[in-house]
């Protein structure tokens, strides 16, 4: 039995990586895009929603208080001191975004502001203050004037203080930030590449030998029907494990650019050999599961085209199911939902992510993907015993 396995296996494995494209499409080519695409999309996000650091806001003062003079100075805008008449035209020109700010003070603010009384009724002396929220030096121009202006208010009447010493008061530290986003994100994208690299060669794997017609050969030879179907599925999934793990790692190096500042204090150190031990475990029950999904699917099909036609709802599912570990607020403490395919490897690598593993939960939904699999391949054996199914036209 093993050895007429392990040759399944090893045919599969060699045809597979004697197609140095295919190799190199499969394995290699997703990490290295997937790495490119997010650091790209991770410097043009940066740069359309943060301004240049040397980029100085252009700021228009009409009657301009002498207390706001050094602070507006300080802030390091470019200020120019209009008169009133000319606010429809600089109205225009924040609107063509040729100016970022334009700021309306009341006459005599500064007298004005000293004589109000918060419990008079009477209104408040009031700043207009001008932008273009589309301008995104505009916007930010904008946020840091409003913050100034706050922060002078609060100045005139500042009773206490929030956190204004150099203490910590932040108190997540690294292993609470990385379980944080590891937890919300990789599940989903581990879910969706591994399915990925399953589908990249299951269909080719079944449909394709339907397809050239070399299945004949393989089925007449004196090996059992389950022994090749158990023989293609774990060569199908040590490569499939391959292909996600390039995507994964690509993801992995591409997050602090994808991120930004999110990812700060952000590290994988924070997990030990255990926790990775653990992830080995559902990654590969996964993969299974769904190689043998995808290869029941493929034997239902004549070409490979169609096959990934019939895949593509299993797709669907699976970036669903995927996205559940996003919103579920941490692991389902019930057995059942461990027993569920798919949800519960979601759920055991949320719990590996956000360091709440309960061992318990692993084993079952290892077991549970196990099980699936062997009646899977259980189903694929007996496909290849139906001449209906294997040499439909």
């Amino acid at each position: 039995m093993k050895n007429s396995i392990f040759t399944i296996m090893k045919k599969e494995i060699f045809r597979f990586f004697g197609d140095k494209r295919m190799a190199l499409t499969t394995i290699f080519l997703p990490g290295i895009l997937i790495y490119v695409i997010y650091t790209f999309m991770g410097d043009a996000i940066t740069n359309s929603f943060m301004p240049d650091d040397e980029y100085k806001p252009s700021l228009s003062v009409i009657n301009m208080p002498e207390s706001m003079n050094a602070l507006l100075e300080a802030a390091n805008f470019d200020i120019e001191i209009c008169d009133g008449a000319d606010l429809d035209s600089i109205k225009q020109s924040i609107t063509d975004s040729e100016t970022d700010l334009c700021a309306v003070f009341p006459e005599d603010f500064d007298s004005a502001v000293a004589q109000y009384d918060p419990s008079g009724g009477t209104a408040a002396p009031n700043i207009e203050i001008y932008y273009n929220s589309s301008n995104t030096d505009g916007q930010t121009a904008y946020a840091t004037l409003t913050a100034l202006l706050d922060s002078y208010e609060s100045t005139m009447t500042n009773k206490f203080d929030i956190n204004n010493t150099s203490e910590k008061y932040d108190l997540a530290d690294e292993k609470d930030i990385t379980g944080m986003i590891f937890s919300t994100m990789l599940p989903m994208l581990l879910l969706i590449f591994m399915f990925s690299g399953c589908m990249a060669v299951a269909p080719e794997s079944i449909a394709g030998e339907k397809e050239r017609g070399t299945i004949a050969t393989l089925l007449i030879t004196p090996v059992k029907r389950s022994h090749i179907a158990l023989g293609k599925i774990l060569a199908l999934s040590v490569i499939a494990i391959l292909s996600g793990a390039s995507s994964t790692i690509g993801t992995v190096l591409s997050l602090p650019k994808l991120m930004g500042g999110a990812t700060d204090g952000m590290s994988a150190d924070a997990y030990n050999p255990g926790d990775y031990a653990w992830l080995a475990l559902i990654i590969f029950s996964t993969v299974l599961l769904l190689v043998t999904a995808v290869s029941i699917i493929s034997a239902f099909a004549k070409t490979i085209k169609e096959a990934q036609g019939y895949v593509s709802p299993l797709m669907i599912l699976t970036m669903l199911v995927g996205v559940t570990g996003m919103f579920g607020g941490g692991i389902k403490h019930s057995v059942v939902y461990y027993l569920i395919p798919l949800y519960n490897s979601v759920q055991s690598m949320v719990g590996i992510f956000s360091f709440d593993i309960v061992p318990q939960y692993i084993g079952v939904t290892v077991a549970a993907n196990l099980v699936f699999t062997g009646i899977g391949v259980f189903v694929l054996s007996k496909m290849f015993n139906s001449e209906r199914v294997i040499f439909s036209k």
